[in-house]
């Protein structure tokens, strides 16, 4: 990787942190109901974002993936805009992004990136999908279904675990049998990995040669990157009840964002918190602007053609207005 990419990559990590940093403020002060923060985990979102091709590839998030929207170009206004319940999935548009709305479902998206995976093995697009989950999420029935299917049919799809070692607070030694998510791979006939993912650059390395094998016909990929949350699961959660401070205070001597600016000069350093703080100011005006949609579009653009339940829900909505 050359400076300048390096640069680019550490500059990506600032405006994650300093975005997730001003959404908990947010969720602080009432204007998000909630929020799942990311911090800690900017290098593994990052590192593996940046490595997609947008013309070609697509990405499936969880509820998490912050440091993905930022490095994919993402509109923030509109992807925060889904932690207002004001639109289904975020305000951007997710086909031209290349970036699914995100997905509460624990290991929802993977599931989807299979199928999307699938479609562009049929149509010989050439693309490759990404999909995310944590540690906790790959206990899940559907992972396990979504990597077989992907090895029986080879399909052009990474698996990307942030393993941060809780699945919320359950330790990760306690719901991983054989202690490695990256191991499973083997079993369903793909490639494993694990990384460092604290090191930006080598997540980018892996992700990016797990993609490049992916569109050559090589088949799926799992990439295990091993990282910490440093923050709580989400802004209900007190990671104090199960996490001890020594444990955290380790963690925090090998922030991503930290390593990444040991290679670089004070004035890139201060170029980038420069920029952060401009796009979090604007990214803040947005959100704040942003009103409540017409109720009538809860039904809206749920199918493409309305079923029979979803117009008799609608009715019902209607008479209840009327009552």
């Amino acid at each position: 990787m050359d400076d300048w990419e390096f640069r680019r990559l550490h500059r990506l990590m600032v405006l994650a942190r300093r975005i997730d940093e001003d959404a908990i403020a947010l969720q602080r002060q009432g204007v998000l109901p909630a929020y799942a923060p990311a911090k800690g985990q900017e290098a593994a979102q990052v590192g593996s974002a940046a490595a997609l091709d947008p013309a070609r590839d697509f990405a499936f998030p969880t509820y998490r993936e912050l440091g993905v929207a930022v490095a994919m170009g993402v509109d923030l206004v509109g992807y925060l805009s889904t932690h207002l319940n004001i639109w289904h999935g975020g305000m951007y548009d997710s086909q031209a992004s290349r970036l699914a709305p995100f997905n509460a479902v624990v290991g929802g998206p993977v599931t989807h990136a299979v199928g999307w995976a699938m479609g562009a093995k049929l149509d010989e697009t050439g693309g490759a999908a990404i999909t995310y989950f944590g540690d906790g999420a790959s206990s899940q029935g559907d992972i396990h279904e979504a990597m077989n299917f992907a090895g029986v049919y080879r399909l052009p799809v990474v698996f990307f675990c942030q393993n941060n070692g809780w699945a919320i607070s359950l330790p990760a030694a306690r719901q991983v049998a054989g202690g490695s998510v990256a191991a499973r791979a083997s079993g369903y006939g793909i490639e494993g990995v694990r990384v460092d993912g604290n090191d930006v650059e080598a997540v980018f390395e892996a992700t990016r040669a797990a993609l490049d094998r992916a569109r050559d016909g090589g088949g799926a990929t799992v990439i295990e990157a091993m990282t910490y949350r440093l923050g709580p699961h989400s802004t209900s959660d007190d990671p104090g009840r199960y996490r001890s401070l020594e444990d955290e205070q380790a963690w925090t001597g090998r922030d991503p964002i930290t390593r990444a600016a040991r290679r670089l000069p004070e004035a890139d350093l201060a170029e980038a918190e420069q920029y952060a703080a401009e796009v979090v100011e604007r990214v803040r005006e947005g959100l704040q602007a942003l009103t409540p949609r017409p109720a009538e579009e809860l039904f809206s653009f749920v199918y493409r053609e309305p079923t029979a339940a979803l117009l008799a829900q609608q009715r019902a909505w209607k008479e209840s207005l009327d009552a």
